[in-house]
């Protein structure tokens, strides 16, 4: 965890990597004061929503309304007001330990889950706060900021070029290259292994 890292923190580093000053605060008057607010918000939230980091879900029992869907669907569920992007990650007709989530008999409309179920629960991505996000995604953050305001700060698109192969690697990689592909990578470790369970035509085998 990332102690004390704010927005300001965060975009005061990209700027000193850059070779400029760090901020006093957004509204201290500077251009690279109004560049990084007015673009840092997009930037990370972009950032946590391109890959299933696992500091960034949650589950919750979604709300029925007493709305009616006009047809296919018989109630309405609202989606959790913190989520983060348009959809879930996973949806599921029981609290029970050991749950199943369910492919079928659901669909997301705008900020709704329409579904026949009485009752939904949803994994679902959402915006920790910077103060609680990881040290390795907040220094890609970082790079990432880095990356996104080099050229407005500095007029080098160069160093635009140079803080994107080290956030997101060559072009080849797709975006996941650089430090992401070795956040993801760390992201997954606190993930349990998968392991293939007995399955009755393979143990006859």
């Amino acid at each position: 965890m990332a102690t004390g890292d704010t927005k300001l923190s965060i975009c005061s580093d990209a700027l000193i990597m850059l070779g400029a000053s760090p901020l006093s605060s957004f509204s201290e008057g500077t251009d690279a004061a109004q560049i990084c607010d007015r673009i840092y918000d997009d930037t990370r939230d972009t950032l946590l929503q391109m890959y299933p980091w696992s500091f960034t879900y949650k589950k919750s029992q979604l709300a029925r309304t007493t709305n009616t869907p006009v047809n296919e669907y018989r109630y309405e569920f609202t989606l959790p007001s913190d989520r983060l992007g348009s959809g879930v990650r996973a949806i599921y007709n029981s609290n029970s330990v050991g749950a199943q989530s369910i492919n079928t008999g659901w669909e997301v409309f705008g900020s709704s889950v329409f579904s026949n179920e009485t009752t939904l629960y949803a994994d679902y991505q959402f915006r920790p706060s910077e103060d609680v996000l990881p040290t390795y995604f907040i220094q890609l953050l970082k790079y990432w900021m880095t990356w996104h305001i080099a050229e407005a700060v500095t007029d080098q698109l160069t160093k635009a070029e140079y803080y994107k192969q080290v956030a997101a690697g060559l072009p080849s990689e797709n975006m996941r290259g650089g430090m992401f592909r070795q956040c993801t990578q760390i992201d997954s470790q606190t993930r349990p292994s998968w392991q293939i369970d007995d399955f009755d035509l393979t143990a006859v085998r």
